[in-house]
């Protein structure tokens, strides 16, 4: 098979040749149709993330290894099952689930594999959409999109359920009740789009771009707030009317992370979702005090990718605005998304979509 991989960390994509895998036991081999680029995918690219303080995490360090075909939000079609795999055929499109442990573990076996201790993620531990194939362990792991667009199926994936994950930690609450999202980027306009579907009506969206902005409006934000300047805590809360109760950081940077805990009410609850990196400093006496809650929230598991698939099929839900490359042009690709020059998702099309 071909793959633009990574073969040093932050040199150019390269496009190699690798052995096709022959799918093993529940395995199932899929020829990739379309991938989107993740912002994730230019920290795998670097190799580390940035935890502040001058400390980094060395992705080496965490068991990934080079070259890497990245890519983790996939649409393929079945081209070979393993001799145990069943419910799925031949021929079949499917939305591949790439956050996949050991599956052996509780996590795994409740469908919680992204929780896994063991973590061998598609296109960050093995070989993903950046490929022209890619194995599935198991078809639980394979969603099948219907009449949806593949190339926005492929998104549900991980910025899809990303933020639907995110979403959960932070309901229920009444419609009318502002829930702040910082950033306006492929995630936030999803988050949007699933807010929507759910029926919330009190949607305020941060970001330093005023293109940002303007498109997180377009896609239904109630307000939006400029992230840039010292300010932005006393903006938010201007937006929202009062200090709000819930905020998911969909950027998660130092300076995001302090402007959202800044403005949280007695009570409120940040989600971090981002990578950017950086670090928080807690003032540990409030947190019981105005009962506060931060919490993490990293991707969603197979159980979450089908409940969001299903409310996509059901028409509710928003289509994320996604833009089509040659995927053979994945590193022009990744340093538009690295250059800030992407609003909403773009995804890579194999010459066999």
């Amino acid at each position: 098979m071909r793959a633009w991989a990574v073969v040093k960390n932050e040199a150019p994509l390269e496009e190699i040749e690798l052995p096709t895998p022959e799918p093993q036991g529940t395995e199932v081999l899929l020829e990739t149709t379309y991938c989107g680029v993740c912002h994730s995918d230019l920290h795998i690219w670097e190799g580390r993330y940035d935890l502040g303080g001058g400390r980094v995490m060395n992705l080496m360090d965490r068991g990934l290894s080079l070259p890497i075909a990245m890519g983790h939000e996939i649409v393929g079609r079945v081209v070979k099952l393993g001799p145990d795999a069943k419910g799925v055929k031949v021929g079949d499109i499917r939305i591949v689930f790439p956050w996949v442990g050991c599956g052996t573990c509780a996590a795994c076996l409740s469908e919680d594999d992204n929780m896994c201790l063991t973590s061998k993620s598609l296109g960050v531990y093995q070989h993903g959409g950046y490929a022209t194939h890619v194995v599935a362990p198991h078809p639980r792991h394979l969603v099948d999109p219907g009449s949806l667009d593949p190339a926005v199926a492929a998104t549900y994936a991980c910025s899809g359920i990303t933020v639907f994950s995110a979403i959960k930690k932070v309901m229920p609450l009444p419609a009318d009740e502002p829930i702040v999202l910082v950033g306006a980027g492929g995630l936030g306009l999803n988050a949007i789009a699933v807010l929507k579907a759910l029926k919330h009506k009190n949607i305020v969206v941060v970001d330093i771009s005023a293109e940002k902005r303007a498109a997180a409006e377009a896609a239904g934000a109630t307000k939006t707030v400029d992230g840039t300047g010292d300010d932005v805590t006393k903006r938010i809360v201007q937006a929202c009317g009062a200090a709000p109760i819930a905020i998911i950081d969909l950027v998660n940077g130092t300076a995001t992370a302090r402007f959202a805990f800044a403005a949280l009410r007695k009570g409120g609850k940040l989600v971090q979702v981002g990578l950017f990196g950086g670090e928080l400093n807690l003032p540990l006496p409030l947190m019981p005090i105005r009962a506060l809650t931060v919490q993490g929230s990293y991707v969603g598991n197979p159980k979450e990718l089908r409940e969001l698939v299903a409310l996509a099929q059901s028409g509710d839900l928003q289509a994320l605005p996604v833009t089509t490359v040659p995927q053979r042009e994945a590193n022009a690709a990744l340093m538009r998304l690295k250059d800030g020059k992407v609003t909403g998702r773009l995804v890579l099309k194999s010459d066999v979509a």
